[in-house]
Protein backbone atom coordinates (compact mmCIF):
# COMPACT_ATOMS: atom_id res chain seq x y z
CA UNK A 1 0.00 0.00 0.00
CA UNK A 2 1.43 3.74 -0.64
CA UNK A 3 1.58 6.29 1.50
CA UNK A 4 -0.87 7.86 0.02
CA UNK A 5 -3.34 5.63 0.12
CA UNK A 6 -2.14 4.74 3.66
CA UNK A 7 -3.14 8.33 4.28
CA UNK A 8 -6.25 8.31 2.93
CA UNK A 9 -7.45 5.51 5.11
CA UNK A 10 -6.45 6.73 8.28
CA UNK A 11 -6.94 10.66 8.05
CA UNK A 12 -10.23 10.31 7.87
CA UNK A 13 -10.31 7.74 11.18
CA UNK A 14 -8.40 9.59 13.12
CA UNK A 15 -10.60 12.44 12.70
CA UNK A 16 -13.44 10.38 13.82
CA UNK A 17 -11.98 9.76 16.73
CA UNK A 18 -10.81 13.66 17.38
CA UNK A 19 -14.40 14.83 17.23
CA UNK A 20 -15.66 11.81 19.58
CA UNK A 21 -13.47 13.10 21.87
CA UNK A 22 -14.01 16.35 21.48
CA UNK A 23 -17.66 15.59 22.05
CA UNK A 24 -17.18 13.10 25.07
CA UNK A 25 -14.81 16.17 26.53
CA UNK A 26 -17.71 18.95 25.66
CA UNK A 27 -20.20 16.75 27.57
CA UNK A 28 -17.95 16.37 30.44
CA UNK A 29 -17.68 20.08 30.63
CA UNK A 30 -20.79 20.78 30.51
CA UNK A 31 -22.14 18.06 33.10
CA UNK A 32 -19.75 18.76 35.51
CA UNK A 33 -20.15 20.04 38.88
CA UNK A 34 -18.54 23.55 39.57
CA UNK A 35 -17.82 26.05 42.08
CA UNK A 36 -19.47 29.46 41.36
CA UNK A 37 -18.47 31.05 44.55
CA UNK A 38 -14.70 31.27 44.48
CA UNK A 39 -13.31 34.35 45.98
CA UNK A 40 -11.61 36.75 43.59
CA UNK A 41 -7.78 37.35 43.44
CA UNK A 42 -6.22 39.93 44.69
CA UNK A 43 -4.45 41.25 41.74
CA UNK A 44 -5.41 44.87 40.67
CA UNK A 45 -8.16 45.00 38.18
CA UNK A 46 -9.34 47.69 35.70
CA UNK A 47 -12.34 47.97 34.26
CA UNK A 48 -14.43 50.65 32.20
CA UNK A 49 -18.16 50.86 32.04
CA UNK A 50 -20.50 52.76 29.08
CA UNK A 51 -23.72 53.54 29.97
CA UNK A 52 -26.12 54.47 26.96
CA UNK A 53 -29.43 56.44 28.06
CA UNK A 54 -31.93 56.95 25.57
CA UNK A 55 -35.36 59.02 26.08
CA UNK A 56 -38.29 58.66 23.86
CA UNK A 57 -40.88 60.21 23.48
CA UNK A 58 -44.72 58.94 23.16
CA UNK A 59 -44.81 59.17 19.73
CA UNK A 60 -41.29 56.96 19.41
CA UNK A 61 -39.21 59.54 18.66
CA UNK A 62 -35.74 60.05 20.57
CA UNK A 63 -35.97 63.22 22.51
CA UNK A 64 -32.43 62.49 24.36
CA UNK A 65 -29.39 60.44 24.41
CA UNK A 66 -26.66 60.59 26.96
CA UNK A 67 -23.63 57.98 27.10
CA UNK A 68 -21.99 57.72 30.96
CA UNK A 69 -18.00 56.09 30.87
CA UNK A 70 -17.02 55.26 34.00
CA UNK A 71 -13.29 54.30 34.76
CA UNK A 72 -12.54 52.59 37.56
CA UNK A 73 -9.12 51.18 39.24
CA UNK A 74 -9.95 48.14 41.78
CA UNK A 75 -6.87 47.03 44.41
CA UNK A 76 -8.27 44.16 45.99
CA UNK A 77 -8.22 43.75 50.41
CA UNK A 78 -5.75 41.74 51.88
CA UNK A 79 -8.78 40.05 53.45
CA UNK A 80 -12.47 40.04 52.32
CA UNK A 81 -13.33 41.91 55.25
CA UNK A 82 -11.43 44.64 54.62
CA UNK A 83 -13.47 45.72 51.25
CA UNK A 84 -11.89 46.66 48.39
CA UNK A 85 -10.84 50.12 47.66
CA UNK A 86 -12.01 51.51 44.11
CA UNK A 87 -10.70 54.86 42.32
CA UNK A 88 -12.80 56.86 39.95
CA UNK A 89 -9.81 57.31 37.47
CA UNK A 90 -12.33 59.36 35.08
CA UNK A 91 -16.01 59.90 34.13
CA UNK A 92 -17.10 62.08 31.10
CA UNK A 93 -20.57 62.64 29.81
CA UNK A 94 -21.71 62.72 26.57
CA UNK A 95 -25.31 64.35 25.59
CA UNK A 96 -26.24 63.95 22.66
CA UNK A 97 -23.92 65.42 19.64
CA UNK A 98 -22.22 67.54 22.14
CA UNK A 99 -19.10 67.04 23.23
CA UNK A 100 -17.89 65.17 25.63
CA UNK A 101 -17.20 66.34 29.03
CA UNK A 102 -15.57 65.03 32.40
CA UNK A 103 -16.43 65.61 35.85
CA UNK A 104 -13.66 66.39 37.75
CA UNK A 105 -14.83 66.00 41.11
CA UNK A 106 -14.89 62.45 40.48
CA UNK A 107 -11.40 62.18 39.06
CA UNK A 108 -8.91 59.69 41.43
CA UNK A 109 -12.13 60.04 43.86
CA UNK A 110 -11.53 56.45 46.23
CA UNK A 111 -13.77 54.63 47.87
CA UNK A 112 -13.99 51.26 49.62
CA UNK A 113 -16.62 48.29 48.45
CA UNK A 114 -17.24 45.72 51.58
CA UNK A 115 -19.87 43.04 50.70
CA UNK A 116 -22.26 43.17 53.23
CA UNK A 117 -25.64 40.90 53.27
CA UNK A 118 -27.91 43.58 52.72
CA UNK A 119 -27.62 46.30 49.45
CA UNK A 120 -27.96 49.29 52.45
CA UNK A 121 -25.41 50.01 54.66
CA UNK A 122 -26.09 51.18 58.46
CA UNK A 123 -26.30 55.15 56.74
CA UNK A 124 -29.15 53.76 54.16
CA UNK A 125 -26.77 54.49 51.45
CA UNK A 126 -26.76 51.96 48.64
CA UNK A 127 -23.24 49.59 48.45
CA UNK A 128 -21.77 52.34 50.82
CA UNK A 129 -22.23 54.46 48.20
CA UNK A 130 -22.15 58.64 49.66
CA UNK A 131 -24.78 60.53 48.30
CA UNK A 132 -23.53 63.72 48.91
CA UNK A 133 -20.39 63.26 46.24
CA UNK A 134 -23.01 63.93 43.20
CA UNK A 135 -25.41 66.34 44.85
CA UNK A 136 -24.87 69.58 42.49
CA UNK A 137 -21.63 67.97 40.52
CA UNK A 138 -20.10 70.00 37.87
CA UNK A 139 -18.39 69.51 34.87
CA UNK A 140 -15.31 70.32 33.31
CA UNK A 141 -17.43 73.57 31.36
CA UNK A 142 -18.02 74.59 34.93
CA UNK A 143 -21.83 73.70 34.23
CA UNK A 144 -23.92 72.07 36.78
CA UNK A 145 -25.79 68.90 35.62
CA UNK A 146 -29.37 68.62 35.38
CA UNK A 147 -31.23 67.16 38.57
CA UNK A 148 -31.64 63.75 36.05
CA UNK A 149 -28.14 63.43 35.35
CA UNK A 150 -26.43 63.81 38.44
CA UNK A 151 -28.15 60.97 39.23
CA UNK A 152 -27.46 58.84 36.16
CA UNK A 153 -23.78 60.08 37.36
CA UNK A 154 -24.10 58.42 40.64
CA UNK A 155 -26.59 55.19 39.18
CA UNK A 156 -23.57 54.35 37.26
CA UNK A 157 -21.33 53.31 40.17
CA UNK A 158 -24.96 51.62 41.82
CA UNK A 159 -25.62 49.41 38.59
CA UNK A 160 -21.67 48.75 38.62
CA UNK A 161 -21.81 47.03 42.13
CA UNK A 162 -24.94 45.87 41.56
CA UNK A 163 -23.81 43.54 38.60
CA UNK A 164 -20.63 42.70 40.18
CA UNK A 165 -22.71 41.85 43.34
CA UNK A 166 -24.66 39.18 41.09
CA UNK A 167 -20.74 37.71 40.42
CA UNK A 168 -19.88 37.40 43.73
CA UNK A 169 -20.81 34.89 46.96
CA UNK A 170 -23.02 36.29 49.00
CA UNK A 171 -22.60 37.03 53.08
CA UNK A 172 -26.68 35.43 53.42
CA UNK A 173 -29.07 34.29 51.12
CA UNK A 174 -29.20 32.65 47.75
CA UNK A 175 -26.19 33.39 45.63
CA UNK A 176 -23.65 32.58 42.87
CA UNK A 177 -22.58 30.10 45.47
CA UNK A 178 -25.71 27.75 44.80
CA UNK A 179 -25.44 27.49 41.05
CA UNK A 180 -23.19 24.48 40.52
CA UNK A 181 -24.42 22.94 37.07
CA UNK A 182 -25.31 24.14 33.68
CA UNK A 183 -28.90 24.97 33.67
CA UNK A 184 -29.26 25.50 37.60
CA UNK A 185 -31.30 28.73 38.25
CA UNK A 186 -32.21 30.42 41.94
CA UNK A 187 -34.20 33.59 42.98
CA UNK A 188 -31.24 35.78 44.01
CA UNK A 189 -31.00 37.03 47.63
CA UNK A 190 -31.38 40.57 45.92
CA UNK A 191 -34.97 39.52 44.67
CA UNK A 192 -37.74 41.89 46.29
CA UNK A 193 -35.57 44.58 47.97
CA UNK A 194 -35.92 48.37 47.77
CA UNK A 195 -33.07 49.97 47.92
CA UNK A 196 -33.43 54.18 47.78
CA UNK A 197 -32.55 56.34 45.14
CA UNK A 198 -32.76 59.70 46.96
CA UNK A 199 -30.25 61.97 46.34
CA UNK A 200 -28.87 64.91 48.31
CA UNK A 201 -31.89 67.78 48.72
CA UNK A 202 -33.44 67.32 45.04
CA UNK A 203 -34.35 63.91 45.03
CA UNK A 204 -35.99 62.95 48.26
CA UNK A 205 -36.45 60.49 50.97
CA UNK A 206 -39.50 58.26 50.10
CA UNK A 207 -37.78 57.56 46.37
CA UNK A 208 -37.39 54.12 46.16
CA UNK A 209 -36.68 51.67 43.71
CA UNK A 210 -38.36 48.23 44.28
CA UNK A 211 -37.29 44.75 42.77
CA UNK A 212 -38.84 42.16 41.23
CA UNK A 213 -38.01 38.31 41.09
CA UNK A 214 -34.27 38.35 40.29
CA UNK A 215 -33.29 35.31 39.34
CA UNK A 216 -29.70 34.40 38.20
CA UNK A 217 -28.47 31.28 35.79
CA UNK A 218 -25.96 29.10 35.24
CA UNK A 219 -26.42 29.63 31.09
CA UNK A 220 -22.77 27.63 30.20
CA UNK A 221 -19.03 27.72 29.81
CA UNK A 222 -17.78 30.46 27.29
CA UNK A 223 -13.89 32.40 27.02
CA UNK A 224 -13.43 36.16 27.54
CA UNK A 225 -10.18 37.92 27.22
CA UNK A 226 -8.55 34.71 26.91
CA UNK A 227 -10.06 33.15 30.22
CA UNK A 228 -12.73 29.90 31.08
CA UNK A 229 -15.33 32.00 32.05
CA UNK A 230 -18.40 31.05 33.75
CA UNK A 231 -21.70 32.93 31.47
CA UNK A 232 -24.57 33.87 33.79
CA UNK A 233 -28.17 35.20 33.06
CA UNK A 234 -29.79 37.50 35.38
CA UNK A 235 -33.55 38.83 35.32
CA UNK A 236 -34.90 41.34 37.45
CA UNK A 237 -38.93 40.11 36.46
CA UNK A 238 -41.55 43.35 37.24
CA UNK A 239 -40.12 45.97 38.94
CA UNK A 240 -41.03 49.08 39.97
CA UNK A 241 -39.73 53.26 41.26
CA UNK A 242 -41.17 56.02 42.72
CA UNK A 243 -39.40 59.54 42.80
CA UNK A 244 -40.19 62.48 44.37
CA UNK A 245 -37.88 65.77 43.06
CA UNK A 246 -37.90 69.42 44.31
CA UNK A 247 -35.42 71.25 41.79
CA UNK A 248 -36.43 74.47 43.23
CA UNK A 249 -38.43 75.23 46.45
CA UNK A 250 -42.13 74.87 46.29
CA UNK A 251 -41.46 73.18 43.00
CA UNK A 252 -42.40 69.11 43.47
CA UNK A 253 -42.38 66.48 40.74
CA UNK A 254 -43.43 62.84 41.59
CA UNK A 255 -42.73 60.19 39.27
CA UNK A 256 -43.78 56.35 39.12
CA UNK A 257 -42.60 53.70 36.76
CA UNK A 258 -42.21 50.18 35.88
CA UNK A 259 -38.81 48.47 34.36
CA UNK A 260 -37.62 45.36 33.35
CA UNK A 261 -33.79 44.84 32.96
CA UNK A 262 -31.67 42.13 32.06
CA UNK A 263 -28.64 40.66 30.53
CA UNK A 264 -25.38 38.30 30.86
CA UNK A 265 -22.29 38.16 33.23
CA UNK A 266 -18.43 36.26 32.28
CA UNK A 267 -16.96 35.12 35.59
CA UNK A 268 -13.52 33.80 35.28
CA UNK A 269 -13.46 30.53 37.16
CA UNK A 270 -10.06 30.39 37.65
CA UNK A 271 -9.11 33.96 39.02
CA UNK A 272 -12.84 34.74 39.98
CA UNK A 273 -13.23 38.34 38.50
CA UNK A 274 -15.83 39.84 36.03
CA UNK A 275 -14.21 39.81 32.72
CA UNK A 276 -17.89 41.13 31.06
CA UNK A 277 -20.88 41.80 32.22
CA UNK A 278 -24.10 43.72 30.05
CA UNK A 279 -27.65 44.61 31.09
CA UNK A 280 -30.53 45.87 28.88
CA UNK A 281 -33.33 47.98 30.40
CA UNK A 282 -36.41 49.16 29.52
CA UNK A 283 -38.13 51.85 31.53
CA UNK A 284 -41.62 52.92 31.36
CA UNK A 285 -42.95 56.29 33.73
CA UNK A 286 -45.25 58.65 34.13
CA UNK A 287 -44.57 62.29 36.03
CA UNK A 288 -46.60 64.35 37.40
CA UNK A 289 -45.45 68.17 38.27
CA UNK A 290 -47.70 69.64 41.40
CA UNK A 291 -50.01 72.40 40.79
CA UNK A 292 -50.21 71.40 36.52
CA UNK A 293 -52.79 68.97 34.96
CA UNK A 294 -50.77 67.58 32.27
CA UNK A 295 -48.42 64.18 32.70
CA UNK A 296 -45.64 63.35 31.24
CA UNK A 297 -45.06 60.14 29.62
CA UNK A 298 -41.90 58.50 28.40
CA UNK A 299 -39.92 55.62 27.49
CA UNK A 300 -36.06 54.91 28.71
CA UNK A 301 -33.91 52.13 26.99
CA UNK A 302 -30.60 52.06 28.73
CA UNK A 303 -27.29 49.60 28.09
CA UNK A 304 -24.81 48.78 30.03
CA UNK A 305 -21.33 47.43 28.76
CA UNK A 306 -19.20 46.45 31.26
CA UNK A 307 -15.14 45.28 30.45
CA UNK A 308 -12.64 44.25 32.52
CA UNK A 309 -9.27 45.81 30.77
CA UNK A 310 -6.87 43.83 33.22
CA UNK A 311 -4.10 41.70 31.27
Amino acid sequence: MSLRSYLLLTIPILLIHFASAQQKNAKEALTATYDLGIEHSKEPQQFIMRSQLVLFAPDGSRKDSTLYTLSLHCVPGKKAEDGDEFTCTRFTVRSNDAPEVSIPALANWKYVYKPTGNQKDEKGQVFGIDHAKFEKVVDSNGQVLPTEKQYHVYNAFIDFHALLFFAERTVSGKGIQDLHKVGDKIVHVSAFSEPPVNLGSQIKEGSVFRNGEITLEFKGLSSMNNKTCVLLGYDSGNSSFKMVMEPMPAMQINTTGSSHYWGDIYKDLQFGWLQKADLHELVVSETEIKGQANKVHSVIERKIEIRNLSR
